[in-house]
C-alpha cells in the first residue's frame, strides 16, 4: 500500500493538513513557510473590507442617508440674500404747458438695492411630513440593499472557500491515483523482467499512468482557477497570490430544521424586507399626491436697503430701507384632472407592491422548501457514499494483493482502482453540494452572517 494512501486513511488531520499545504506550495512552485493561513472568517472579513462592488453599494447607501434631511423634505425655510446695482444714462427733452422747455443730456441715474429674504411653507397638506417619512424609508432601503449585497458576497466567499477545499481534496485523490498507477508500473516492470508478465501489460500500465498524470495536471489548473476566484472575491491586490486554507475538509452543519428556518425567513429575509419597504414607499407616494388637494399656507419676509441716485430733477438721491412680510393662503381648485389621474396610478402602484410582496414571499418559501429537500437528500447520500468509500478502499487493498500474486488481471485492477476514485469523487461532490444547500438555507433565512 502506498504512503499517500496510508496518510489519507490513518494519519491524523494535522498531518493531512501539512501534506496539503506542501502540495499547494509545490503546485505554485513557491514554498513559503511563513505564508499566512486563511480561515473562513478571515476570508469573509477581507472581502467585506476590500470588495470593490460592495464599496459601490455602500456609497449608494450613503447617498440615500445624505438625502434623509428635514431640508430635503421641505421642513426648513429658505433664506436668500441679493444685491443689485444698475443704472441708466438718458437724454431728455421736456416741454411744459407754460411754454418752457427743458433739455437734459447724459443724465446718469443709478441704484443699489440689497436685501435678505426668508420664505417658508407653513402647511402643504401634510406633504412635508409624508416626504420626510418617504426619505427615511428610502434610507432604510439603501441599508437593506447594502445588507443584501453583503449577504451575496458572504455566500459567494463561503461557497468558493469550500469549492477550493473540494478541489484540494480532488487534487489529493488524483495524486493518490497517480501513486497507485506508478506502483502498478513498478510491479509490472518487475514481473516483465522476471518473465512472468508480457510487455503488453507493462505498456498498458504506462498508458494508465499517463492518463492519471494528465488528469492530475488538469486538476492543477482547476485548483488555480478556484484560488484566483477566491482572491477576486476578497479584492486581493495580487490575484495570483497563493492561499493556504486552515480547513482541509468541508465542515457541514447537519442540524438545520425546516420549521425554524421558515420562521427566521419570514422575519429576516432581506428580499422580503425590501418588498415590505417598497410597499410603504408606494403608500407614502399616494399620500403625497393627495396632499395637493389641501390648502397651503406660505410665509415670506424680507428686509431690504435701496439707494437711488438721480442725475436730474429736484431730488438728488434717496435711501429706502425697511422690513416687509406676507402670508399666502391658497388652494389648487382645478389642474386638468392630473391630480386625480396620478392618485389613481398611485393606488394601482400600491396594489402592485402588495402583489409583489406576496410573489416574493411565495418564491422564497418555494426556494426554502426545495433547497431543504435537497439538503436532507444530500445528507442521506453522504452517509451512503461514506460507506461506499470504505468498501471501495477495502476492495482495493484486496485487489492489490491479488494482483501482486498474479491472480487478478490488469484490467480488473484498473476497474477496482477506478471504483475507488469514483467513490472519492462522489463523496467530495456530495459534501460540496450539501454545503451549497446549507449556505443557501442560511442565506434565505437571514443567518448567512453566522459564518463570520
Amino acid at each position: 500500500m502506498s504512503l499517500l494512501f496510508r496518510l489519507t486513511t490513518k494519519v491524523p488531520e494535522m498531518i493531512r493538513f501539512l501534506v496539503l499545504t506542501i502540495l499547494i506550495c509545490f503546485i505554485t512552485g513557491k514554498v513559503s513557510f511563513t505564508q499566512e493561513v486563511y480561515d473562513l472568517s478571515h476570508c469573509i472579513k477581507t472581502g467585506l473590507e476590500h470588495n470593490f462592488a460592495l464599496q459601490v453599494v455602500r456609497n449608494q447607501e450613503q447617498i440615500t442617508n445624505n438625502n434623509f434631511t428635514a431640508g430635503n423634505a421641505g421642513m426648513l425655510p429658505s433664506v436668500s440674500a441679493s444685491n443689485n446695482f444698475g443704472g441708466s444714462v438718458n437724454n431728455s427733452h421736456q416741454n411744459y404747458r407754460d411754454g418752457n422747455e427743458l433739455i437734459s443730456e447724459g443724465v446718469h441715474n443709478y441704484s443699489n438695492i440689497a436685501g435678505i429674504g426668508l420664505d417658508m411653507t407653513i402647511f402643504r397638506g401634510f406633504q412635508v411630513k409624508n416626504m420626510y417619512d418617504k426619505l427615511g424609508k428610502q434610507g432604510e432601503l439603501g441599508t437593506l440593499n447594502t445588507q443584501l449585497a453583503i449577504e451575496n458576497l458572504v455566500s459567494q466567499i463561503v461557497a468558493e472557500y469550500n469549492n477550493y477545499i473540494q478541489q484540494l481534496s480532488q487534487y489529493e485523490n488524483l495524486a493518490y491515483a497517480v501513486s497507485l498507477s506508478r506502483e502498478r508500473v513498478r510491479i509490472d516492470e518487475q514481473r516483465y523482467l522476471l518473465g512472468s508478465a508480457s510487455k503488453l501489460e507493462l505498456l498498458q500500465s504506462l498508458v494508465y499512468l499517463n492518463a492519471d498524470s494528465s488528469r492530475y495536471a488538469r486538476q492543477n489548473e482547476v485548483l488555480r482557477t478556484s484560488q484566483i476566484k477566491l482572491n477576486k472575491l476578497m479584492s486581493s491586490g495580487h490575484l495570483g497570490d497563493n492561499i493556504v486554507l486552515q480547513d482541509s475538509s468541508i465542515i457541514m452543519d447537519e442540524t438545520l430544521i425546516y420549521e425554524e428556518l421558515l420562521d427566521q425567513t419570514l422575519l429576516n429575509n432581506t428580499h422580503l424586507l425590501i418588498a415590505s419597504k417598497n410597499k410603504t414607499v408606494a403608500e407614502l407616494d399616494y399620500k403625497i399626491i393627495k396632499s395637493r388637494s389641501y390648502p397651503y399656507l406660505a410665509m415670506s419676509t424680507d428686509y431690504g436697503l435701496s439707494y437711488y441716485n438721480y442725475g436730474a430733477g429736484d431730488m438728488s438721491n434717496q435711501n429706502i430701507f425697511g422690513f416687509s412680510y406676507g402670508l399666502t393662503l391658497g388652494i389648487n381648485i382645478f389642474d386638468g384632472l392630473n391630480r386625480r389621474r396620478e392618485a389613481a396610478n398611485a393606488r394601482i402602484e400600491i396594489e402592485n407592491r402588495n402583489i409583489g410582496y406576496l410573489d416574493v414571499e411565495q418564491e422564497i418559501k418555494a426556494d426554502l422548501l426545495t433547497i431543504y429537500y435537497a439538503y436532507q437528500n444530500n445528507l442521506r447520500l453522504l452517509r451512503l457514499e461514506e460507506q461506499n468509500l470504505e468498501v471501495a478502499r477495502e476492495n482495493l487493498e484486496i485487489a492489490l494483493e491479488r494482483y501482486k500474486l498474479g491472480s487478478l488481471s490488469g484490467l480488473e485492477l484498473r476497474e477496482v482502482q477506478k471504483s475507488l476514485l469514483d467513490a472519492e469523487e462522489r463523496l467530495i461532490s456530495v459534501k460540496y453540494l450539501t454545503k451549497l444547500a446549507e449556505i443557501s438555507l442560511k442565506k434565505i433565512s437571514g443567518k448567512i452572517m453566522d459564518y463570520l
